[in-house]
């Protein structure tokens, strides 16, 4: 059975015990800062475990994308360990429980993929009776092949709050796959695979330490899609699996190395297999290489691939050209990769020739440090200067002793180490694993969502209406009152006021009662209820109230006119720059909004004013907006643009504008194009490798920055007493005048060298056998001094020139070496580091000419004794 077949078995069983199956969820984590990436079956679903919101069906399987790397230093090692790994689950929220999810495991184990129901082990929780029993009566095993284990291994918890014990089914691989002592159900070995671990969600780990039956008992359950693929297919690894070799087999083919080869070999063959398949994955959702959060992962991954590259004889970009492997590989549970493919190998090979970059850059700095230890008389290179090399440059720890060992060098490897276990630390600290922690607001929502009705929102077509405060939070608790003065927030039953979602943000207005004024500061939405951030400006507010809600209707509209000139955007993006362009975020205000999309070179100015061009043209054309809401299959049969970072339920809002443009969307939007006004373009720039923004403004906005743009026109032409008209050329004709007069500036100032140079060529001392040359001079620039320097050097066969000059409260430094002491060990570069150090500031160069700065001019005499100093001691 294929990997393909494995899992559309898993998804087709439980569409026949009445689950919904829903797509994989993006890796990226959906409003949970908790995770940096997707990394079990259940965390998409943390909402509807917790009670945070109502799930589409109280059933749901899904086969789900992960991601972790808390074990990547395992990866290449086993046979199991992966960062990128497809998790096959089902969830139950509120419904069937312990009996249902044993008795169809057992069934869809057995029957489904007829495994050998004598190689399957159990293990539940020790005080697992209900669990045991329903194994034993009901499935029918043996007691010996049942078996209790600690809460270590068979109770699932993460600090407080919802957790319960859970029960895993073994498969014995057979005495061939070992036989020593951790070769044993729930062991270490290879001999026992865990394969599918059930938990039953069933208690509340309170903060008092006490354990209280859950009203709503859950179902988790998640199988490993690679892991059930090896039994399947009668591997030996994950590795082996047609979910993994076909990139093993691309790079024994393109390589010439044998995968076994060595162990060394099989480890850097199923090391890049994993690393390539989670990078394009992870871009295939929107992660680009950075140097922070999920960005940094990546890039790392990407880098330890390479290096292990190096292993099977790489030296160039390899990782770009087994994309299309791994889309080939992996489209049958995701066709739109193929859609994605050019984009994704853009990326990895700018990544990697990036790469290959700063390990030239690695290899230049280690030279200079090997240079440094050989000055200072040291056989060791500190662990923290190693460890600069491997974490900022990526350059690998064993290449550096390699390089140390040629130059009889060695390297602090303690002090090494110590470096990586901090920044494990750090990373460990910032890393959180799926938890379900909430605050206590979110408990006090919890708390009504079975009490009060979600608020209904009539923002769509009306901006004001009359409404019913349900609740009233204050501090963080309830109150039945608030006076002048007091901040809270505010359930309503129903409300216009929109809240932040999809970019656009809350709605800011007034409610009142009588003579009672509050404002409305922001609108934001927690589980399914809008609260209203308010402050009191007159009067008082209480529950129960009937209160009258008007939204800032111009903000509003101009909040509208935004949200629909993004999608106008999206589309005109795709139709210069072409179909790789995605939307990867988005913020709309009333003043103004910013797009961010998938591309990775800068806009030129011709793109940026066709796409200007196109949007403006629609919004002449004045195209009708419809909205409608449908079955989400349908929309995307529609062709309705999609953002993967959304998760989105069945039935869908889809905004359609014309026959241009049409995307799934939950905001406000115009009526008809035309009116949006006028559309403008204020700047284009990178946020992140591959990801540009575009900051816009329209209708009054748009017509304000344009008016700003003429007013400085006319303002400027008038202080050249012209008029805009003729602006351009006058400028031309001044730029022209200016470049004519530092041409003489320039000539006048070589003159001055070399009048100067020939001032001072008979101030040459002798300093320890060696012609030196130490001289300031004032307002001399960079330029002028390289020349005077070039110049006394063309007046002597053997010498050092250091020049300083002073130029507008700061200090500039030049110094020259001839040839002949270069040979003997002199070195400009290293030489003028500590000359500008005494001034407060630094510099380098060649060793035999280089340039400094410094900000302490007051200390220009110390600097250039330092010099006479540094040529004696040599």
């Amino acid at each position: 059975m294929t990997g393909d077949e494995l899992r559309q078995k898993y998804l087709d069983f439980f569409k026949t015990k009445d689950h919904l199956i829903l797509p994989s969820a993006p890796l990226v984590p959906q409003n949970d800062p908790s995770l940096l990436w997707i990394n079990a079956g259940m965390a998409p679903f943390k909402m509807y475990f917790d009670g945070r919101k109502e799930p589409p069906k109280k059933r749901i399987a899904t086969s789900q994308k992960c991601i972790r790397t808390n074990d990547i230093d395992n990866v290449g090692r086993t046979d199991r360990h992966q960062t990128f790994f497809e998790m096959l689950g089902n969830f139950s929220f509120g419904d069937y429980f312990k009996e249902e999810t044993i008795i169809w495991a057992w069934e869809f184990v057995t029957e489904e993929l007829n495994l050998d129901s004598k190689k399957l082990w159990i293990t539940i929780y020790k005080d697992d009776d209900e669990a045991f029993n329903i194994w034993h009566d009901i499935i029918g095993l043996t007691k010996e092949r049942i078996i209790r284990m600690g809460k270590k291994e068979n109770f699932w918890q993460i600090g407080t709050g919802p957790c319960g014990p859970c029960s895993e089914i073994h498969y014995d691989r057979g005495p061939e796959y070992g036989t020593g002592p951790e070769d044993v159900v729930g062991g270490e070995g290879d001999r026992y695979l865990e394969i599918w671990n059930l938990v039953f969600t069933q208690y509340n780990y309170t903060e008092q330490g006490e354990y209280k039956n859950l009203p709503n008992k859950n179902i988790d359950t998640g199988m490993g899609l690679e892991r059930v693929a090896s039994i399947l297919q009668g591997v030996e690894s994950n590795f082996e699996t047609d979910l993994l070799k076909p990139m093993i087999t691309y790079l024994e083919g393109d390589s010439g190395v044998d995968y076994k080869q060595s162990e060394e070999s099989k480890m850097a063959y199923r090391l890049i297999a994993d690393h390539i398949r989670g990078i394009t994955m992870s871009i295939f959702d929107g992660v680009m290489a950075s140097n922070e959060g999920r960005g940094y992962v990546i890039r790392r991954l990407l880098r330890r691939a390479v290096r292990y590259g190096g292993k099977l004889g790489y030296n160039q970009p390899f990782l770009y050209k087994m994309v299309p492997v791994v889309i080939d590989t992996m489209s049958g549970g995701y066709p739109r990769l193929e859609d994605k493919e050019g984009q994704i190998i853009k990326a990895v090979k700018g990544e990697e020739e990036r790469f290959f970059k700063t390990l030239r850059q690695g290899l230049n700095i280690l030279s200079e440090m090997i240079e440094g230890l050989k000055e200072d008389g040291k056989k060791e290179l500190s662990g923290q200067k190693a460890f600069r090399l491997y974490d900022t440059f990526g350059f690998p720890l064993d290449l550096t002793k390699d390089v140390l060992k040629e130059n009889s060098l060695s390297i602090d490897e303690e002090g090494f180490q110590k470096e990586m276990n901090k920044q494990k630390r750090r990373a460990r600290e910032a890393r959180e694993e799926v938890g379900f922690g909430s605050t206590k607001e979110d408990q006090l929502l919890k708390d009504i969502a079975g009490e009060i009705d979600k608020t209904d929102f009539v923002g769509y077509k009306h901006m004001s209406n009359q409404a019913r405060i349900l609740k009233i939070i204050k501090d963080d608790n309830f109150v039945d009152c608030i006076k002048e003065g007091e901040q809270a927030k505010l359930i309503l039953d129903k409300t216009p006021f929109y809240a932040e979602s999809g970019g656009q943000i809350g709605d800011k207005g007034l409610i009142k009662s009588g003579k009672t004024q509050a404002f409305v500061s922001d609108t934001i939405k927690k589980m399914n209820f809008f609260l209203h951030i308010i402050e009191i400006k007159k009067g008082s507010l209480a529950t129960g109230e009937e209160v009258e809600l008007e939204v800032f209707e111009n903000k509003r509209k101009a909040t509208m006119r935004n949200h629909s000139a993004t999608h106008l955007l999206h589309q005109a993006l795709r139709d210069v720059l072409g179909e790789h362009v995605d939307q990867s975020g988005s913020l709309v205000e009333a003043d103004r909004f910013r797009f961010d999309f998938t591309h990775f070179s800068a806009l030129q100015k011709d793109q940026l004013e066709e796409i200007e061009y196109r949007v403006n043209e629609k919004i002449i054309s004045n195209l009708n907006v419809k909205i409608e809401d449908m079955d989400i299959k349908k929309a995307k049969e529609k062709g309705a643009a999609a953002l993967f970072t959304e998760k989105y339920g069945q039935t869908v809002r889809v905004v359609q504008m014309g026959d241009y443009s049409i995307e799934l969307c939950g905001g406000t939007h115009v009526n008809r194009t035309g009116d949006i006004g006028l559309f403008k373009i204020i700047s284009e720039g990178s946020v992140a490798s591959g990801i540009r923004r575009i900051e816009a403004v329209t209708g009054f906005k748009a017509l304000e920055y344009v008016k700003n743009k003429i007013d400085i026109l006319n303002n400027s032409a008038q202080l050249l007493n012209t008029d805009s008209t003729e602006f351009l050329d006058k400028v031309n004709r001044l730029k022209n005048k200016l470049s004519e007069m530092e041409k003489e500036m320039r000539s006048l100032k070589d003159k001055i060298a070399h009048s100067k140079s020939t001032d001072i060529i008979d101030q040459f001392k002798e300093v320890h056998g060696v012609n030196l040359l130490t001289h300031k001079v004032d307002n001399v620039d960079n330029n002028a001094l390289r020349k005077m320097a070039d110049e006394l050097q063309n007046k002597i066969e053997s010498g050092i020139i250091v020049l300083a000059s002073v130029l507008d409260n700061k200090v500039l430094f030049v110094i020259k070496i001839t040839s002949d002491l270069v040979s003997q060990g002199y070195n400009a570069g290293k030489m003028i580091s500590k000359v500008a150090q005494i001034a407060g500031g630094g510099g380098g160069g060649r060793p035999d000419m280089a340039q400094a700065g410094g900000s302490k001019v007051n200390r220009v005499d110390k600097a250039l004794k330092k010099a006479k100093e540094i040529v004696n001691n040599k």
